[in-house]
């Protein structure tokens, strides 16, 4: 029998574990959960017998593989996948998988969330201003872009893209397309970023392209910190003291960020994005189809180790 090991450090809702389950039973698969554990030997004991895995952002690295003899598919219950070394899965021919789309609307309502809080100055009780007839900027046009688009344009906010794979999506959409980073930055009141930690994408927002913000710009970011050149954004909030960065991404540099820059920065005590009961089930809920569908008929889809 095929054994699914749901390994999750931050565990699915209740609702969401009863549905995962049902859609495994129903494969005739078997289930075991790994919840909150604390140390790196209870996965590995786990995961020596499974056959498939669902993880949320549990690290999944070269000695969880050497382990687990059996494993055929890891199933990223989200978006990003930079939690598991896909060189090493690789290697021993196991497949991994994302859920591209299931966060998708709790991450985007979470940016806009923050971008208003932006706006009006962190609710500090003083004057701030209106989402309505400013432009947001999208630094990436993927899922949880598309759906920050829906939402401000409720708000009344125009919307302009910088994107290298996803224009004639933007386009089809009506959507103004920014022909580099300094100028999304340029024309931009509100910045929200959705990019992955990967490739051209690393460090990409450099002081080279802060300096083009608009004055009383907004920055934020529901990606990767690994997206924003943190020392670089440090050294220019410092030098335009009108811009602010909020996030649900606690920084390498936090405490430069607490001593020099209060009253302009935001983070979430952890990453947010994701954490609505809605996203949960949906991601669990597809992850676990994927196993299914992989198992039985070999379906490959959202393969990202390809």
């Amino acid at each position: 029998m095929t054994k699914v090991l749901i390994a999750t450090d931050k565990p699915f809702a209740e609702k969401a574990i009863t549905l995962i389950t049902m859609k495994l039973k129903q494969a005739n698969f078997q289930t075991e959960f790994l919840e909150r554990y604390t140390q790196k030997s209870e996965l590995l004991r786990s995961a020596e017998t499974a056959d498939a895995m669902i993880i949320r952002s549990d690290l999944i690295d070269q000695e969880v593989f050497e382990v687990a003899k059996n494993l055929k598919i890891v199933v990223r219950a989200g978006a990003g996948y930079d939690n598991i070394d896909l060189e090493a899965a690789g290697k021993k021919g196991v497949v991994v998988m994302n859920t591209p789309g299931q966060n998708a609307n709790a991450v985007a309502e979470l940016a806009v969330g923050l971008a208003l809080y932006g706006i009006r100055n962190m609710f500090s009780g003083t004057s701030g201003g209106e989402l309505r007839g400013r432009t947001i900027g999208l630094h990436g046009y993927g899922y949880v872009a598309r759906n920050v688009h829906r939402i401000a344009h409720g708000f009344g906010m125009d919307t302009i893209v910088f994107t290298r794979f996803s224009k004639a999506q933007a386009v089809s959409e009506g959507i103004r397309l920014a022909d580099s980073l300094e100028e999304l930055y340029a024309q931009s009141d509100v910045v929200s970023i959705h990019v992955p930690a990967r490739g051209e994408h690393i460090k990409s927002v450099s002081y080279e392209v802060l300096q083009h913000l608009k004055q009383q710009a907004v920055i934020v970011n529901t990606a990767r910190k690994e997206v924003i050149n943190e020392d670089d954004l440090v050294n220019f909030m410092r030098f335009r003291p009108d811009v602010k960065y909020l996030s649900d991404i606690i920084p390498d540099n936090h405490e430069v960020f607490e001593k020099t820059l209060q009253g302009r920065y935001y983070f979430t005590p952890k990453k947010m994005g994701a954490q609505t009961a809605e996203a949960n089930i949906n991601a669990g809920v597809a992850a676990a189809e994927q196993i299914v569908n992989f198992i039985l008929n070999g379906d490959k889809t959202f393969q990202v180790n390809k």
